[in-house]
């Protein structure tokens, strides 16, 4: 615990984004977010703007996590401490739109219970659940970021 803690100041790059907190929580955000916009892509989309809310989140969360693990992984953050706020701002707000869907679909799934096609009730289910894994994660990951930002 204390060659993370001695190196919260610096932004890794390379290998260093699988070893240290909180970059290591960009796969498991990558993989639940995934799961949220692969199990709600296999339901009936009724009605549509709540989970075409869900989906333009899970979708867009995934696709910047992606691209912000790319540029931390290239080392393109050159170890600034802008950087790390604006890790700490997307973080913050990628759990602000995963909470928000989160309970978009949540509603959704409840009102689903009674209809007439149980799979997309059980798909529904998953991405619940799964979506606030990734709106804990993204959480965790916006309060480390912080800590980290602060140490700059």
């Amino acid at each position: 615990m204390a060659s993370n803690t001695a190196t919260m100041g610096n932004l890794p790059s390379g290998i260093g984004i699988c070893t240290t907190i909180p970059d290591i929580l960009y796969v498991p955000e990558l993989i639940f977010g995934g799961l949220v916009w692969i199990l709600v892509a296999c339901t009936l989309v009724v009605p549509a703007n709540p989970q075409g809310w869900v989906m333009f989140v899970s979708v867009f969360c995934f696709i910047i996590t992606f691209i912000w693990l790319v540029v931390f992984a290239c080392g393109g953050h050159h170890n600034k401490g802008s950087w790390a706020g604006a890790d700490f701002a997307y973080h913050g707000i990628a759990a602000f739109f995963y909470l928000s869907a989160s309970v978009a679909l949540a509603r959704v799934t409840l009102d689903m219970r009674d209809g007439p096609i149980f799979q997309n009730y059980q798909l529904d289910i998953s991405a619940v659940v799964f979506s606030y894994v990734a709106t804990l994660l993204y959480f965790i990951h916006a309060i480390l970021s912080a800590i980290r930002w602060k140490s700059f």
